[in-house]
C-alpha cells in the first residue's frame, strides 16, 4: 500500500469531523463546477426572455432522468472496479469498464431516443403554452441527441474515480464548464440560434469531455484501467454487480426527476409560464447553494461506511450527529446570505428587458426558501448516512417519502387546493422538506441505536 493510499485510509478511520471536513471540500469543488454548468446556461438564456427560460426549465426533469440513469451505472460501475483493483485483478477491472460503458451508452440511447416523439405532447399536457412547448422540445431534442456523449462522459468519470484519480476527472469537467460559459453566448446570440444555441454549446462542451476521457481510457494507456471495447464479451455477474449497487441510486435520483415534473405541473396550473420561469431561475440558484451539503453529504456516506465496516460505535455515531449539526448550520448561513442578497442572484436571470418582470417573483421565491436551507441536512445527510451502511433501500424509501409524497401533497394542497398561488408552492417546498428532514432524522437516530444496540449484543454473547 503506498503512502497516499495509507493517509488516505488514515483519514477516513481517524477521527470522523475531521474527516467529515476533509473529504467534504474537494467534493464540494467538484460539485460546484458541475453545478456551474447548468447555471450559466440558465443565465444567458434568461436574455432570450420569459418563455426560453421556462422552456429549459421544463426540459431540467428529462435532463435528471438521463443524468440519474448515467450516475447510477456509473456508482455501480466505480464501486466493483474499486473492489477488483482492491484483488489485484487488472483484467477484471477493465472488464468491468468496458461493461460500465457498453451497458450505459445502450441504456441512455433507448431511454433519450424513446423520449423523443412524446416531447411536445408532454409539455402542453402539463400546461405550457404552445410556443414554449415548442421551445422546450427544440432545446431537449438536441439534448438527447447528444446522449452518448453525455453517458461518455459521465461513466469514464465514475471509472477514473473508481481507480482513485479524480483530479482528471475533475480537470475536464473544469474544463467543459469553461467553454460552456465561451460557446453559449456565441451560439446564443452571436449566431442567433436562441435557446437551440444553449442546447448546442451545451453538447459540445460534453462531446470535448467525453473525447478527452475515451482518449485517457483508450488510446493513452495511462490509467489503470483500459478499456478494450472491441474484445468485450458480456458476463451476467458484472452486470449485476454493477445494477447491485447503481440501480438503488438511480430510482432515488430519478424519483426526484419525476417529483420535478409533477412540479412544474403544479407551478404551471398556479402561475402559466410565468411561474415556470420563475420556478426555473430560482431553482438553479437553489442548487448552487446546495452544493457545500451536497459535498457533506458524500463525505458522510464514506466516513460511516468505514466506520460501520470497522465497527466503531463512536465513530459511526459522532460522525452522523456532527454532519447534521455542521450541515444545518451551513444551512442557515446560506439561507440568511440568500435572503439578504436576494436581489443581486436574481439580477442574474433578470437583466434582459424580456425577463426583467420575473425580478419581484424570483426574489419572492428567494426570500421563502431562506427557511428551506437549515432543513435540508437532517434528510440529506440521514439519507447519506443510510448508504455508508449499506441500507440503500432506506435511503430510497426515505428520497421517495420527501419527495414524491409531501413535497407534492405540500405543494398541491397550499398552492391549488387553498388557492395561496406561487406563495402557496413555495411555502409548500419549505414545510414538505422541514417534515421529511425531522422524520428522516429521528429515523437515522433510530437506526444507528438499533445498530449499536444489536453490536453490543453480539459482544456480550461472544464472550
Amino acid at each position: 500500500m503506498n503512502e497516499k493510499v495509507k493517509k488516505n485510509v488514515k483519514i477516513l478511520l481517524g477521527d470522523p469531523k475531521k474527516a467529515i471536513i476533509k473529504l467534504a471540500i474537494p467534493i464540494m469543488i467538484g460539485g460546484m463546477v458541475q453545478t456551474l454548468y447548468n447555471f450559466v446556461d440558465g443565465i444567458w438564456v434568461a436574455g432570450l426572455g420569459q418563455s426560453s427560460l421556462a422552456a429549459v426549465g421544463l426540459f431540467m426533469p428529462f435532463m435528471m432522468i438521463l443524468s440519474s440513469l448515467a450516475m447510477g451505472i456509473g456508482v455501480g460501475g466505480s464501486s466493483a472496479i474499486s473492489r477488483a483493483i482492491g484483488a489485484r485483478d487488472k483484467k477484471r477491472a477493465g472488464n468491468i469498464g468496458d461493461h460500465t460503458i457498453i451497458m450505459g451508452v445502450i441504456i441512455g440511447l433507448i431511454t433519450g431516443f424513446s423520449m423523443l416523439p412524446f416531447l411536445n405532447n408532454i409539455f402542453l399536457s402539463m400546461g405550457a403554452t404552445p410556443e414554449t412547448a415548442e421551445l422546450a422540445t427544440a432545446y431537449g431534442t438536441i439534448i438527447i441527441l447528444g446522449t452518448p456523449f453525455t453517458f461518455l462522459s459521465s461513466l469514464g468519470s465514475a471509472i477514473l474515480r473508481g481507480e482513485g484519480d479524480t483530479k482528471r476527472a475533475m480537470y475536464v469537467m473544469i474544463i467543459s464548464s469553461v467553454m460552456n460559459m465561451f460557446l453559449d453566448p456565441i451560439f446564443i446570440y452571436i449566431l442567433k440560434m436562441g435557446v437551440v444555441g444553449a442546447a448546442v454549446a451545451t453538447v459540445i462542451s460534453i462531446i470535448f469531455s467525453a473525447v478527452i476521457i475515451m482518449y485517457w481510457l483508450i488510446w493513452k494507456k495511462d490509467t489503470y484501467v483500459q478499456l478494450r471495447l472491441r474484445y468485450f464479451h458480456h458476463d451476467w455477474d458484472i452486470t449485476k454487480e454493477i445494477f447491485r449497487v447503481g440501480l438503488p441510486s438511480s430510482l432515488a435520483q430519478i424519483s426526484m426527476a419525476f417529483t420535478m415534473v409533477i412540479l412544474n405541473t403544479i407551478v404551471l396550473m398556479a402561475g402559466g409560464d410565468y411561474g415556470m420561469a420563475i420556478f426555473s431561475g430560482g431553482w438553479r440558484i437553489v442548487m448552487l447553494a446546495i452544493v457545500p451539503l451536497m459535498g457533506i453529504a458524500a463525505s458522510v456516506t464514506s466516513v460511516t461506511g468505514a466506520a460501520y465496516g470497522a465497527r466503531n460505535i463512536k465513530n459511526l455515531k459522532t460522525a452522523y450527529i456532527y454532519a447534521v449539526k455542521i450541515g444545518t448550520l451551513i444551512g442557515l448561513i446560506t439561507g440568511i446570505f440568500l435572503g439578504i442578497f436576494a436581489p443581486q442572484f436574481t439580477y442574474l436571470f433578470t437583466y434582459s428587458q424580456g425577463s426583467s418582470h420575473l425580478a419581484p417573483g424570483i426574489i419572492q421565491f428567494l426570500r421563502f426558501v431562506v427557511f428551506y436551507f437549515p432543513g435540508v441536512a437532517g434528510g440529506m445527510l440521514t439519507s447519506a448516512m443510510f448508504r455508508g451502511i449499506g441500507k440503500g433501500t432506506y435511503s430510497l424509501i426515505q428520497t421517495i417519502l420527501r419527495t414524491l409524497v409531501m413535497q407534492v401533497i405540500f405543494t398541491y394542497l397550499l398552492g391549488i387546493v387553498f388557492d395561496l398561488g406561487l406563495p402557496g408552492i413555495w411555502l409548500g417546498l419549505v414545510l414538505a422538506n422541514w417534515t421529511a428532514s425531522i422524520g428522516a432524522f429521528l429515523w437515522g437516530r433510530a437506526t444507528i441505536e438499533k445498530i449499536i444496540k444489536e453490536w453490543k449484543e453480539r459482544e456480550s454473547n461472544s464472550t
